[in-house]
């Protein structure tokens, strides 16, 4: 091992608003330099870069060059932080946002940087959360209810509007032209990678959570028929041979060479998601070790030696976090989001002045002023639904709220409370689990809203157990910095890799029984709640009402 000193690996994160790249020792997972690239375009909401054209409700796009530049500025920055030189790195791995998905050519040329298809809103990457896809996600689900497919119970009963098949639908029959020209239909995770290698390949983890691989084929042709007959050759857009986690995916490529600083022929890890790579980053890869990535939206993944249908989880997928064991996903389209929205509409003047005037965020003092509560103090109770359910409801037409508000409360209050909610519906998540059968025997922590002690306190009371957190503040990149040390063959696996490279500090955050009890309470009423306004008939009427209001 003594070799693996002098080695490095570079891991590249793909988030949501920005690349960060990290370059990490092979021998312990140190973290030597890390640089962070801004989207230029940030997510593409109203309308289109250049053309102006204009977006639909719900949509959000990307533009593919923000994310090139992420490799031409952020990876030789960090290079030239840690001060290793580039002959000691041995290997590059990448992580996406997922469902991120795209059109492309047969070439993998993205069909927006096409100069007669700029102004065509889909020929641009669809981000995670857009979600105008959810009336061809419904009729996924009601089709496959009704025609019995296999593999519905592995997703939990209902696909997400989030994902490949239905966003693929929505292109098709709303821009059949830009549909016929997308040679393929290609995760940016998977893209990034042929803009590195030049060849392309197809990662286990997105075909199986996000492309309804199961059983090593993609639903049938007979299936896509029904639901538009021009659909029925769908899947062959998708690349049919799948790699796996750590594989070598390729080398790179002179020109990717160029762009990033680092040799030309270095391997290049497969492919994978920001939140399931970060199983590895935490060295959680063992059955019943679940990872919950809390940022703008939280991912809950977990490798099991069993399989189960949980109702309402993202999918159930064998290899898709570690090679060897099963890999459920759940997650929450909404949580940091969330508390942004309330600061940035919600919070009055007078707290930002007070804020600044102690140099601290808004953030940090309504944060203050909500620890100094008690329990329930608030009155209030809210639905963590502001950008839909993920899990267990898969429906993003639902919509938030926050009930028992009076003329007396503040606005910490309402962000307490909101901060709650987001626990509750962990809770919610992880009670599927345990009630179908797959037991959660560690809850682990990463992401960006570890900054938030009291906020992660408050998800050890609701849950009434011990958190775990990673010991990285760089997590999904440190995860693929992980599988690329795999793909260069300095480690026989994942596993082995996780356990030398990853960290993290076991039961960092113990739950007070005093308020646990008093949260098993308003869990109780937000349980109510949540199951009261599930079937979104009230806030699917509210939402349609706001999209003919805004049309």
């Amino acid at each position: 091992m003594n070799a693996n000193n002098e080695r490095y690996v570079v891991g590249v994160d793909f988030g949501t608003l920005s690349g960060r790249a990290v370059v990490v020792r092979v021998a312990d997972g140190a973290e030597a330099g890390s640089a962070v690239h801004e989207y230029a375009h940030r997510v593409i909401e109203d309308r289109l870069p250049g053309t102006g054209a204009r977006l639909g409700a719900d949509w959000a796009l990307q533009s593919p060059q923000d994310w090139r530049e992420v490799l031409r500025n952020a990876v030789p920055q960090a290079l030239a932080v840690s001060g290793v030189s580039a002959s000691q790195v041995i290997g590059i791995g990448t992580d996406f946002t997922a469902c991120t998905v795209l059109p492309a050519t047969a070439r993998g040329l993205p069909l927006c940087e096409l100069p007669e298809l700029r102004d065509r809103p889909h020929a641009w990457p669809k981000l995670w959360k857009h979600h105008s896809a959810q009336p061809y996600a419904d009729r996924i689900n009601a089709l496959a209810e009704r025609r019995g497919e296999s593999w519905l119970p592995r997703y939990g009963g209902r696909i997400s509007s989030e994902w490949e098949f239905a966003k693929g639908l929505q292109v098709l029959e709303e821009d059949p032209e830009v549909y016929g020209r997308a040679e393929r239909w290609i995760e940016a995770a998977d893209w990034i990678v042929w803009e590195l290698t030049g060849v392309e390949s197809r990662n286990v983890c997105t075909a199986g959570y996000k492309g309804i691989h199961q059983d090593g084929a993609y639903p049938g042709d007979d299936f896509l028929a029904e639901l538009n007959p021009a659909f029925a050759g769908f899947a062959g857009k998708l690349g049919r041979e799948l790699s796996p986690l750590g594989g070598l995916a390729g080398r790179l490529t002179a020109r990717a060479a160029g762009w990033t600083g680092l040799p030309e022929g270095l391997a290049v890890a497969v492919g994978n998601v920001d939140a399931h790579v970060t199983a590895a980053a935490a060295d959680a890869v063992r059955p019943g070790q679940m990872v919950a990535i809390m940022g703008t939206s939280t991912c809950h993944v977990m490798p099991s030696d069993r399989l189960a249908e949980v109702p309402g989880m993202c999918g159930v997928v064998r290899d898709g976090i570690v090679p060897g064991l099963w890999g459920y996903e759940a997650g929450q389209s909404g949580v940091g989001d969330i508390f942004a929205w309330f600061v940035e509409t919600s919070v009055p003047a007078s707290y930002s002045r007070e804020a600044g005037s102690r140099g601290i965020t808004v953030h940090e003092y309504l944060t203050e002023l909500a620890a100094a509560q008690r329990v329930g103090a608030h009155g209030l109770v809210a639905l963590d639904w502001h950008n839909g359910n993920r899990s267990v409801l898969v429906d993003h037409d639902l919509s938030g709220m926050v009930v028992g508000q009076t003329l007396a409360t503040r606005p910490e209050d309402t962000y307490r409370a909101l901060i709650e909610a987001t626990a509750f519906g962990a809770r919610v998540i992880v009670e599927a689990f345990e009630a179908a059968g797959v037991p959660v025997e560690e809850f682990v922590v990463a992401g960006g809203l570890l900054r938030n002690r009291f906020l992660i306190q408050v998800y050890a009371d609701v849950l009434r157990r011990p958190l775990s957190v990673i010991g990285s503040g760089q997590g999904p990149a440190l995860g693929s910095a992980i599988h690329a040390a795999v793909a260069a063959g300095a480690y026989q696996d994942v596993t082995a890799a996780a356990a030398a490279m990853g960290k993290r500090t076991e039961a960092a955050y113990v739950p007070d029984a005093g308020r646990a009890d008093a949260y098993d309470r308003l869990y109780a009423e937000y349980r109510d709640l949540h199951d009261h306004f599930a079937d979104g008939a009230l806030l699917h009427r509210l939402r349609a009402i706001r999209n003919e209001g805004t049309a």
